[in-house]
């Protein structure tokens, strides 16, 4: 655990397009996500990326290093 209490995903952001994630809290009934786009720096550093609700098709851009939080998301569609 961190000193904020959220155990911490393990990611490698290079390896995140295309990979799936499902929300501990959905909201408006989204609930599971794929990473459909990577958006990087003008260094070629991942600095966000654009997931995908499976049901609505709705698109949200967040900061990759979200997906870290295990109290709000877990990797793969449970």
């Amino acid at each position: 655990m961190t000193a904020f209490g959220a155990m911490m995903n393990p990611i490698n952001p290079e390896k995140l397009l295309h990979s799936k994630w499902t929300a501990v809290l959905p909201k408006q009934k989204e609930k599971h996500f794929l990473v459909t786009q990577l958006i990087r720096d003008d260094q070629e550093k991942v600095i966000a990326c654009i997931l995908e609700a499976v049901i609505t098709r709705r698109e949200y851009e967040i900061d990759w290093k979200g997906l870290k939080n295990s109290e709000q998301w877990r990797q793969g569609w449970s």
